[in-house]
């Protein structure tokens, strides 16, 4: 598709994916930091903002305490924490010195935690939790582990700033074929051009205020909101997490013009007494999951906002976005975003992208990459999709069986390999259920043996040190066997409602 088409979006003419020649992340937010030092940039709580002068400066200092334990650029450093300022700053230092970032979610249980430990081989680790800092202690002691407010002595400060477009800025785990996650490596220039295809399509400018409360490990939060904020030269409000009347008050007193949010989270707001207080914002956007269409529908009935749904991945950041000018279709992802190529191939048709975006291929992976990628240098995203005669996008389906529960990726296998370390499970099999607040509500079809009762709360007992608790079955069948075929693969489309169909479904 030629994306000179998606006028509403932005003119094709307009997109520099390398933002005027700043070429990595850091040095386009530089360009705020020293234009404008003393405009407010990110709010934590009260008497907790930083200017971006103050950032810079931070941010500085913080870098050379880093590279005083003797990292360098290149090194990865593992960070996982909730929001707050420290680990914002931190973030920016890491980057800053040249370092890989490996976000991981706060809600990794031990083997989630040591797997992303054992795979990406991290120098360094930034946590908020001791314990998780054991786990990864345990996993390889010689990674020199502290909390993200950095207590350790000033240094000296190394040239910051220096990254090249192409070097390596982020490896984002997701869920993959193996089951088991694997990073995917995205450069400054696929991070920077993603957050400059969006100031354009988004009209996102120094005037605008993000309330930021998605977390800082996923892609929607740190590649979208924070990073899109210091490249726009914006400011945000940065909360611990969601809560709706936390969101409203920080809406009110902060002026706020942006939320960006997950259906799971518009489900919650429209249940408010309060949400026609989402009026006075310019711009809702919702993504990580599909955006029921009748959800969008009551949302501008009540608040007059028309949500902007949108559509990517961890590998692309942002691919696709309804227009803020022309129409926003319900149940539709929208237009290609400035920059990038897509195509629907075969039928059902799967969605492949190309553009400065796309990552570069996943870390040490080079028979996923074989698979992932088309000679022609298109990624395969593994999700069906269909285009209107207006070439608006709509996510039919996926390819593969990732599922997508409250905007998390969960992969059916892993849950599966865990559910079978039980003693009372003989086999097992994982599925979604369609739901219009989760997307996708994990659920697990379980044989047992005769003499085991096992509940669907003792399956989730059993889960906990294993996975985070989204990835938990919240619907649990019990069934007397898997149905095969005549191979003795699982056919999962046999499961539904509890019941294993005998026939094939219509």
């Amino acid at each position: 598709m030629d994306t000179s088409e998606n006028s509403h979006l932005a003119p094709t003419a307009e997109f520099d994916p390398s933002a005027g020649g700043a070429g990595s992340l850091t040095r386009s937010w530089a360009t705020h930091w020293n234009k404008t030092p003393e405009r407010p940039c990110l709010f934590f709580g009260p008497g907790e903002t930083l200017s971006y002068g103050e950032l810079e400066a931070a941010s500085r200092r913080a870098a050379s305490r880093l590279h005083g334990t003797g990292l360098v650029a290149g090194d990865r450093i593992l960070l996982s924490s909730a929001n707050c300022a420290h680990l914002v700053i931190a973030h920016i230092a890491c980057l800053r010195l040249g370092l890989v970032v490996v976000p991981t979610n706060t809600a990794y249980r031990e083997a989630e935690v040591r797997h992303v430990v054992a795979d990406a081989r991290p120098r360094a680790a930034l946590v908020d939790d001791p314990q998780r800092g054991l786990w990864i202690q345990s996993a390889n002691d010689r990674i020199h582990v502290v909390s993200p407010d950095l207590p350790l002595p000033d240094a000296p400060t190394p040239e910051l700033d220096i990254a090249a477009p192409n070097d390596p800025a982020l490896i984002g785990y997701t869920s993959g074929t193996t089951g088991r996650p694997k990073g995917a490596v995205l450069s400054h220039q696929n991070l920077l051009s993603s957050v400059e295809s969006l100031r354009l399509a988004w009209r996102w400018t120094s005037d605008d205020r993000l309330i930021l409360t998605l977390p800082l490990f996923h892609m929607h939060g740190l590649g979208v909101g924070l990073h899109g904020t210091l490249h726009a030269g914006a400011s945000a409000v940065v909360l611990s997490g969601f809560e709706p009347d936390s969101l409203f008050d920080a809406i009110a007193e902060n002026e706020a013009t942006l939320f960006f949010g997950v259906p799971t989270h518009y489900h919650r707001l429209i249940e408010s007494t309060r949400v026609e207080e989402l009026a006075r914002l310019r711009l809702c956007v919702s993504g990580s999951a599909p955006l029921p269409a009748d959800l969008h529908t009551r949302f501008e009935a009540r608040t007059g906002q028309r949500i902007v749904e949108r559509y990517g991945m961890t590998e692309t950041v942002m691919l696709v976005s309804n227009p803020i000018e022309g129409e926003r279709r319900p149940g539709s992802v929208g237009l290609p975003l400035p920059g990038v190529e897509m195509r629907l191939v075969g039928d059902p048709g799967e969605i492949e992208v190309r553009g400065p975006n796309v990552f570069t291929g996943y870390w040490e992976r080079p028979e996923a990459n074989a698979e992932a990628f088309r000679a022609d240098g298109f990624f395969r995203t593994g999700d069906l999709g269909e285009l209107d005669d207006a070439g608006y996008l709509t996510i039919t389906g996926r390819a593969r069986e990732l599922l997508i529960s409250g905007g998390y990726n969960v992969y059916p296998r892993e849950v599966e390999e865990a559910l079978g370390e039980h003693s009372g499970i003989t086999e097992c099999a994982v599925v979604g259920t369609p739901s219009r607040e989760w997307g996708d509500t994990i659920t697990a079809y379980v044989v047992t043996r005769p003499e085991d009762s096992i509940t669907a709360e003792g399956i989730r007992d059993f889960l906990a040190p294993r996975l985070a608790p989204y990835k938990h079955p919240r619907i649990v069948h019990h069934i007397q066997a898997l149905p095969r075929n005549a191979l003795g693969k699982v056919q999962k489309h046999r499961l539904d409602d509890g019941r294993v169909l005998d026939e094939e479904p219509a």
